[in-house]
């Protein structure tokens, strides 16, 4: 025999030899296989290569900071609630257990703190604002 005739099949340029392992479940893998039958592919492989490569992925980043800003403005907006709620009780309770120049009065006194706290919520909003063009916009098209 020569040295340069060698018997068996033509090496491959660009050979996969990377192998990754995983397990499905019995539902998991009926509706894998659906996929796989609607996809037309001859190939598990070629079918799994191209759902991986040829999609395209969204990558997600969790920025902590702002992840605290939406909870804590959560937070804050709750208590707002919570503070329209006791205004609507009290207000019930000065017209049930008080005469009309008490209830006026103290409905006076209610609504100046009402008003101290709508505008304190506007600067909320207007921060929230801010923050969301700064930041969260920003990193939407980086």
């Amino acid at each position: 025999m020569s040295a340069a005739h060698k018997g068996g099949r033509k090496p491959k340029i660009n050979k996969a030899i990377h192998r990754y392992v995983f397990r499905l479940t019995d539902e998991e893998n009926a509706r894998f296989l659906s996929l796989f039958d609607k996809s037309g592919l001859d190939n598990r492989a070629k079918f799994i290569v191209s759902l991986l490569f040829e999609r395209r992925m969204n990558s997600v980043i969790i920025d902590q900071g702002t992840v605290e800003y939406c909870t804590k403005l959560s937070q804050l907006f709750s208590q707002f609630r919570a503070i329209g709620v006791n205004y609507n009780q009290v207000v019930k309770i000065l017209h049930t257990h008080f005469g009309d120049k008490k209830t006026v009065f103290y409905i006076g006194k209610l609504e100046k703190h009402t008003l101290e706290l709508a505008a304190i919520c506007k600067e909320i909003l207007i921060l929230s604002k801010q923050f969301e063009a700064e930041y969260l916009l920003k990193k939407d098209n980086t």
